[in-house]
């Protein structure tokens, strides 16, 4: 018989747990996002039980080092190892990130290394972190996802002609081409599948800058329409949540509701 090939072993990766889930009794599966590998799913054994050194680790927003093995899907995971750097977020932040986890596992293939979008999660994490303001950072990095994935949004220049996009004027924002100018004397109305939004709003977007709550608002619109068209059907968790917790406690949110 040929000898066993031995198991691929990865040592000392930074990431970010981005999901875990219970794995029979005693044992979690984390779903990580890591800088040289993308996202992997890790077999935690025993992490469940009470003096695991694995059971404090494995927590959203942090810092890691993991260590792990496997030639197949699922790996197993050896090692996990604080590397600090990165204050706690909390609050509405916290919702923020939750939202930015749920994009990456439901938009980002298992093992496709995207070590760009890696740097762009971080620095999401550390901005919300330092309480900056959210609909800013959220944008940013939906732009940039979809951008890796191979969906980059044209904000500034006009599908077809080419021409740059004027402030003034409105625009139907076709998934598969990118704006298309509204003739001034028709009237604007929203279209399936290339819903309205103004000039001024694509050239905020392009600048990761919202001068006016109206802007900031069409903004968060348009992305999600565009998300939700790459997602097929797949809804967004923390969406839902944002929205029961505003019910219950009459708030409003301006950054991804």
């Amino acid at each position: 018989m040929p000898p066993r090939a031995q198991p691929l072993r990865r040592d000392d990766e930074p990431a970010y747990v981005l999901h875990t889930y219970a794995y029979r009794e005693t044992s979690l599966i984390v779903e990580a996002l890591t800088e040289a590998h993308g996202r992997v799913a890790l077999v935690a054994r025993g992490a469940k039980r009470p003096r695991s050194e694995l059971r404090g680790l494995l927590q959203g927003f942090q810092p890691l080092l993991l260590s792990w093995s496997g030639h197949n899907e699922l790996k197993t995971l050896h090692k996990a190892e604080w590397r600090g750097g990165l204050p706690l977020i909390g609050g509405s932040a916290l919702m923020c990130g939750f939202y930015l986890n749920e994009l990456l596992l439901k938009l980002l293939p298992r093992e496709d290394p995207h070590g760009r979008l890696y740097a762009d999660y971080e620095a999401a994490l550390s901005d919300l972190a330092a309480g900056g303001e959210q609909a800013p950072v959220l944008r940013r990095f939906e732009l940039e996802l979809l951008a890796e994935l191979g969906y980059a949004m044209p904000l500034t220049r006009e599908a077809g002609s080419g021409a740059a996009i004027d402030p003034a004027a409105r625009y139907h924002y076709a998934f598969d081409r990118g704006p298309q100018r509204v003739p001034e004397n028709v009237a604007a109305e929203p279209r399936r599948g290339a819903p309205l939004v103004r000039g001024a709003t694509l050239i905020a977007l392009a600048e990761h800058r919202f001068p006016s709550a109206e802007t900031a608002a069409e903004a968060k619109r348009l992305m999600r329409e565009v998300l939700d068209h790459h997602l097929e059907q797949r809804g967004i968790e923390s969406r839902r949540v944002v929205q029961d917790l505003q019910a219950l406690g009459g708030e409003r949110s301006d950054a991804h509701d």
